[in-house]
């Protein structure tokens, strides 16, 4: 017995001899080493780029994915911000993580990379100051258009009501967006909380019924490939679709403002890791790195200093230009606010049948 627990022993501080030559070597190497808890949706990250890293660090990255940013909530809610070092999720769904503590400051003198971050995405409604988050893509939908079909150029919203277009214009079906467009061309907020100019963008999207051919939200963008409407409104994903179909389509960054929501990564207010989730950061926003991310993911590039190496092929899908009229992100408004846009919604729907 007395041989057998020596056995065990020698065993023991063998395998504790090996593990602390294996962290001091990582030391040496100046290697972080441990793992990290990702916490995403699917396929976030091209795996050249989550390889590179874990090379390079030693950190074994554990991806998890969520389906809906209530349920990342959710788990965040129950670990009390554990179990998981960095987190991307959607703008809205981060301000209730910060007002719930979930999430920690961030000490950007530990980032190398931060001030690669492009600002136009930044100091928005979830982090004003930029305490907690960095922004990891965004969605900006755009109006796209055949020039073959339509004599109208089309360079912002109010082209949409052009006569000329009659019957021969798509669009999403998400309300606030689409009261929203209206708005814009009024000059006024996405978000504005006054009823009256609400109920007057209303009165002007009645006015677009006329021109509008198909609302639908999934593969909108078929439409305008096909050739069955000459120009259409659509979300990022459908824009990159369009784009890549058919080159000789213009996309329109419309000159009244644009309508974006972001993505952006945060870490937890209790990471087990969060040397390693600081790492991360720094990695995927080397421009190089970002890139890649960029390209794989197929949304607008939140990385000033990356666009250089985003291909040609690339760019004006995903690459904001210069000079474009900044953007807004849609909130959450008042509940009378929100009624009338609904009830809004549902004349112009009518009006379009």
């Amino acid at each position: 017995m007395k041989k057998c627990m020596t056995l065990l022993l020698c065993l023991s501080l063998a395998v504790a001899a090996l593990t602390g030559c294996g962290s001091e070597t990582e030391k040496q190497e100046g290697k972080i080493g441990g793992e990290m808890n990702l916490y995403t949706w699917d396929g976030m990250f091209p795996q050249e780029v989550l390889s590179g890293f874990e090379e390079e660090t030693g950190v074994r990255i554990n991806y998890s994915n969520f389906d809906y940013d209530e349920d990342m909530l959710a788990k965040l809610e129950e670990t009390q911000g554990g179990d998981y070092d960095f987190v991307i999720a959607d703008d809205y769904i981060i301000e209730l993580v910060i007002a719930e503590g979930l999430a920690q400051k961030l000490d950007t003198a530990k980032l190398e990379n931060y001030n690669n971050l492009n600002p136009v995405f930044m100091s928005q409604f979830y982090d004003p100051d930029n305490e907690y988050t960095v922004p990891y893509g965004a969605g900006i939908p755009l109006i796209v258009y055949d020039p073959a079909l339509t004599d109208v150029e089309i360079t912002g919203y109010e082209d949409l009501w052009n006569p000329a277009l009659e019957d021969n214009v798509a669009i999403t079906a998400n309300y606030r967006v689409i009261n929203g467009i209206a708005l814009k061309t009024m000059g006024e907020s996405f978000n504005t909380e006054d009823l009256s100019v609400i109920q007057a963008a209303g009165d002007k999207l009645l006015e677009l019924a006329p021109n509008i051919r198909v609302i639908n939200d999934s593969n909108t963008q078929d439409y305008v490939v096909s050739g069955e409407v000459a120009a259409a409104f659509l979300y990022t994903s459908q824009v990159y679709t369009a784009l890549n179909a058919r080159d000789d389509l213009e996309v329109v960054y419309p000159s009244e403002g644009l309508g974006f929501g972001i993505m952006a990564g945060f870490i937890p207010s209790d990471a087990p890791n969060a040397e390693a989730a600081y790492a991360f950061i720094d990695y995927i926003n080397r421009p190089e790195n970002a890139a890649k991310c960029f390209e794989y993911i197929g949304y607008y590039c939140t990385n000033k200093a990356a666009e250089e190496f985003i291909s040609e092929e690339m760019k004006e899908m995903i690459v904001l230009p210069e000079g474009v009229a900044e953007g807004e992100i849609i909130q959450n408004i008042s509940q009378d606010a929100e009624d009338l846009h609904a009830e809004i919604w549902n004349q112009f729907k009518s009006a379009c049948d």
